[in-house]
């Protein structure tokens, strides 16, 4: 079934899993296996005056729609994008007296599309909305509460001049967006700003050892060449070699977790038992639960201790990293590492956590040679666990990268983001923002190796010079959220 644009795959029933997707010609790493355009979308609550509600570019200054006084634009040209979009909208917010919530907004969106569109296959879809899985039916007592909820708040909402749904059908879309609603990013990739549904993503499956890997792209209104190359949307992108007829599959959750905790996640937000062969065979679990092995191998009430303080660790970790508390979170990190070297070995997830943490923070405040020490540990145990075409890792490698170039460390500097620019390269393709930082980062830290191994002594005087002439470029606030996840669910 192909349709628009999606000729390089193809719907199937997928066994045990119900529909899934499947290649319909070979795809090389990088490979981009298609893109889509986002059904409907919106921002976030929490961050609807700093992001371009038609890019999601997060921008300094934005133009306000003059009506609502709630939509904000880069510029007219993404105003003008919107106004289909937002028409509706617009005089709905001003007839309601405020915005409603993200997940109103985007049901709303939903609906208004319906309404113009009809609700059978809109262009280039592989699926209708109809056809999405909801999930009503597997919801716990609370998540049921929660749906009347945001039902009775879109029907408030909701304008009586607009078509007029039923109940079921709204409960339905509610249903869609809980569990299919995609994350989106601001341009670097590193914050979700907000949610959109993707009919074409929906079909494809999990894996938590996935052969593809999507990535949002905020689009370029300069460029001329193609709608394809203006319009915000998703890629769904090859991570291997895949040939004709291969399941396509996407990871729904980070990968750095042991089997039987992916699980129970995916099934708490997903509602279906994992049954990939990562899961099944428990792969790599050991990797994740390593202990120093030799003569002085721990004992396992030992390992348990250590394990119990560092989940109590990371817990107050969260703690101080919310009340901005930075040298708090440095003082808690080094308490955790000391008590988890001796014991914990180097792909140990509880270690890497806190070597991740303490490395991110020690770089905001400006502490390099000691954040640098420890990214370098915490990407040696990344290596060895995540899949080597991974996202989450290519973002990893290129923060220590940046964090050993900070620390004067040249040479392991440029090594690392020389290897964050191939992973890059494939996961989110030459022309992503995020990937053509990292090739001016790669060219910048090549002449300077250059210049470090023809005279290391003026290489110094010249990176002294130099820092102390310009700004250190300071490294932005450790967030508290982890890399954006794939699917976004409501909290």
């Amino acid at each position: 079934m192909t349709k628009g644009g999606m000729e390089t795959v193809e719907v199937f029933t997928s066994e045990g899993k119900g529909r899934g997707l499947k290649a319909q010609k070979e795809f090389l790493p990088g490979d981009v296996i298609f893109a889509e355009p986002a059904y409907a979308a919106v921002v976030f609550d929490s961050l609807t005056h700093v992001i371009c509600h038609t890019c999601f570019k997060r921008q300094e200054r934005l133009h306000r729609c003059g009506q609502c006084k709630f939509a904000y634009y880069c510029d007219r040209t993404c105003q003008r994008e919107a106004w289909l979009n937002h028409k509706n909208e617009c005089s709905a917010i001003k007839r309601h007296g405020k915005a409603p919530s993200e997940n109103i907004r985007l049901a709303a969106r939903i609906m208004w599309k319906i309404e113009r569109e009809g609700s059978g296959l809109a262009e280039g879809c592989l699926v209708s909305i109809d056809d999405l899985q909801n999930h009503v039916d597997s919801f716990s007592e609370e998540e049921k509460k929660e749906l009347r909820a945001d039902v009775e708040n879109f029907l408030e909402f909701w304008p009586p001049q607009s078509q007029q749904f039923g109940i079921q059908f709204i409960s339905h879309i509610f249903g869609v967006i809980n569990c299919n609603g995609f994350t989106l990013s601001d341009q670097r990739g590193l914050q979700a700003v907000g949610v959109g549904i993707f009919p074409n993503l929906c079909q494809a499956n999990h894996d938590c050892w996935p052969n593809c890997t999507v990535i949002f792209n905020n689009g370029n209104h300069e460029a001329v060449r193609s709608m394809f190359h203006t319009q915000m949307r998703i890629e769904l992108r090859a991570l291997n070699k895949i040939s004709p007829g291969d399941e396509l599959t996407v990871s729904y959750v980070d990968f750095l977790n042991v089997s039987e905790e992916r699980r129970k996640q995916l099934k708490k937000q997903y509602y279906f038992d994992c049954a990939c062969e990562h899961c099944k065979k428990q792969i790599k679990d050991d990797l994740m639960l390593a202990v120093k092995e030799g003569e002085s191998k721990p004992s396992a009430e030992t390992v348990k201790e250590v394990i119990q303080f560092s989940k109590d660790t990371l817990e107050k970790i969260n703690k101080a990293r919310m009340e901005g508390l930075y040298h708090e979170v440095v003082k808690l990190c080094r308490e955790c590492l000391k008590k988890q070297e001796p014991v914990l070995g180097d792909t140990n997830i509880y270690l890497l956590r806190i070597l991740s943490i303490a490395s991110e923070v020690l770089s905001y405040l400006q502490m390099f040679e000691e954040a640098a020490d420890y990214a370098k540990k915490m990407v040696d145990g990344y290596l060895k666990i995540y899949h080597p075409n991974n996202a989450q890792l290519g973002m990893a490698v290129m923060r220590a990268g940046v964090t050993h170039w900070h620390a004067g460390l040249i040479e392991a500097g440029h090594g690392l983001i020389c290897k964050a620019y191939a992973i890059l390269l494939i996961t989110h393709g030459p022309s992503h923002p995020i990937t053509k930082d990292l090739e001016v980062m790669r060219v910048q830290t090549e002449m300077e190796l250059r210049m470090f191994q023809q005279n290391e002594f003026m290489y110094y005087k010249m990176r002294e010079a130099a820092l102390k002439n310009q700004k250190i470029h300071v490294m932005p606030e450790p967030s508290n959220e982890t890399s954006p996840s794939l699917f976004h669910k409501k909290e």
